[in-house]
């Protein structure tokens, strides 16, 4: 039988690549497998189809030091009937990281930043030359066509311009403004990159979820007398979200 050389070999089956995932995080404030699952009913009952195979992450950091061990396998079976996917956990004590990756979760980092590397034997002197370039904004991401639940939107480095329907599931991201002039029933976030000045802009306000800069509001907090179906404008005010009638 005759070798193949590796020359011959012109294809690959598998190409790799790093890709970056944007994740929901399930921020447990209790260890209370019954008090979660009477929320999550509540919420099943105010908000179906809230979220629709969402893949989470369960964070722990407000529990780490909780002295009552969790079911993983109980919570994870919990998730999953009320339509989320639980991927990994994070922030938790090491008896309760332990158990995750037992019950099938991977450890995801709490993002922070690794300490720098010391250095045992003095750097070269560099020079630094510093030339500020001014780069022209980038013109707004439009979208013309309605988006239907499970779809997604991110404008990353700019504002976002819908001119169609966003359906209930449906969500979309800016690292600027989010302009909406249809009805807005999904999910937006608007200053996804850290933008606290971001704002979302929409003609019909009916969302599901809201959120500048990571912070968030779910209908679980009724919104002001005179802006649900209307035209509203959302903003940052402090550590909470304002919305309000616009105009």
């Amino acid at each position: 039988m005759s070798a193949v050389a590796c020359s011959d070999i012109t294809t690959t089956r598998v190409e790799l690549r790093s890709a970056a995932l944007t994740l929901m995080a399930a921020v447990l404030k209790t260890t209370d497998l019954d008090l979660l699952a009477e929320e999550f009913e509540q919420r099943a009952a105010t908000m179906p189809g809230l979220f629709d195979d969402e893949p989470v992450v369960i964070d722990l950091s407000c529990v780490r030091g909780d002295a009552h061990m969790v079911d993983f396998d109980a919570l994870v079976a919990l998730l999953r009937r009320h339509g989320m996917q639980p991927v990994a956990a994070r922030g938790g004590n090491p008896q309760q990281m332990t158990a995750a990756v037992a019950a099938g979760l991977i450890e995801a980092p709490e993002g922070g930043r690794p300490a720098p590397r010391e250095i045992t034997t003095p750097p070269p002197e560099i020079v630094e030359r510093v030339v500020e370039v001014q780069l022209a904004p980038l013109p707004p991401l439009v979208i013309d066509k309605p988006l239907r639940s499970g779809q997604q939107v991110y404008a990353r480095d700019r504002d976002l311009i819908v001119l169609a329907l966003v359906s209930f599931g449906a969500e979309v991201m800016a690292d600027g403004h989010i302009h909406v002039y249809a009805p807005l029933r999904g999910r937006a976030h608007a200053g996804k990159s850290g933008n606290t000045d971001a704002r979302i802009f929409c003609h019909c306000m009916e969302a599901q979820v809201l959120a500048i800069a990571d912070v968030y509001r779910t209908t679980d907090e009724p919104l002001p007398e005179g802006v649900a179906g209307r035209a509203a404008t959302v903003r940052l005010a402090g550590d909470q979200l304002a919305v309000e009638p616009l105009g």
